[in-house]
């Protein structure tokens, strides 16, 4: 097979496939259904036609007849009259007119058979084209309960483009939602655990702390200060106990921010 052939034969087998999956029989059948009452109505008319110049031969023979009858009438006036030449002229043009007569019947009565043979097939041709209309409804109206089914079973099962976007939504909105309650239970875990700091307890702890921190601090100050002093206070030689007492004077003043301290801690 050359090259040529197989392109054609390519191209024909995909303009097919082309036109059948753009093809709606529903389409079809109406179109078809339009050609055969096109072609009713052309037989109808074919019948009107034949029944007009049938009626046109019957007015011209019912004029001939007429005329006929007449010549008749004065033929025999003529012989009355003795006149037998007029009457044997009125004679010979009732002949004339009677051929006329004879070939004018033999043409209605072919008029009259083609208009019943036409109004036998019109009459024929209406009761298919009626069936066809009934047969092309219930066609029509299968196919279309089909494709809402098909569309149905396919929006159920998730084939249809519309329901596998809508799934995928749903199956993000899902992951989404683990997410947050996976990380929601995680600070939980770690709040209880005392691994993260409640943030809404942290700014009330802080004044005490705060507070806290600086007693100990000024009561760690006083002490070493005390400290210092009692390093640093020469000894009397002649009267030593007074210099006791001072000392030990000294050393409940230095002693007594210290306590006073500890029992404001304590309280």
């Amino acid at each position: 097979m050359s090259m040529m052939k197989r392109i054609s034969m390519i191209f024909r087998a995909k303009a097919n496939k082309a036109l059948d999956r753009a093809e709606d029989p529903r389409e079809t059948l109406d179109y078809s259904y339009q050609r055969q009452v096109e072609m009713l109505a052309k037989v109808r008319r074919g019948v009107a036609d034949v029944a007009t110049s049938r009626k046109r031969v019957e007015l011209q023979m019912n004029q001939l007849q007429s005329q006929s009858a007449k010549l008749t009438e004065q033929a025999q006036k003529a012989l009355g009259m003795g006149r037998e030449d007029l009457a044997r002229e009125a004679l010979t043009r009732k002949s004339g007119l009677q051929t006329q007569v004879n070939e004018l019947t033999a043409q209605h009565a072919q008029l009259q058979g083609e208009e019943e043979k036409l109004t036998l097939a019109s009459q024929r041709l209406q009761a298919k084209v009626e069936a066809f209309r009934t047969r092309k409804e219930t066609i029509k109206a299968t196919y279309t309960a089909a494709e809402a089914q098909t569309r149905i079973n396919e929006a159920f099962s998730g084939i249809s483009e519309e329901m596998g976007d809508v799934g995928m939504a749903i199956q993000r909105a899902e992951d989404k939602t683990q997410q947050m309650q996976a990380r929601a239970g995680a600070i939980d875990e770690l709040i209880s655990t005392g691994a993260l700091d409640d943030a809404s307890a942290i700014g009330q702890g802080d004044d005490i702390t705060r507070e806290l921190e600086q007693m100990s601090s000024q009561s760690d100050v006083e002490a070493e200060l005390a400290a210092l002093k009692g390093a640093t206070t020469p000894p009397a030689i002649d009267s030593s106990a007074p210099a006791a007492v001072e000392a030990g004077g000294a050393a409940d003043e230095s002693a007594a921010p210290v306590a006073q301290a500890e029992k404001e801690e304590q309280s």
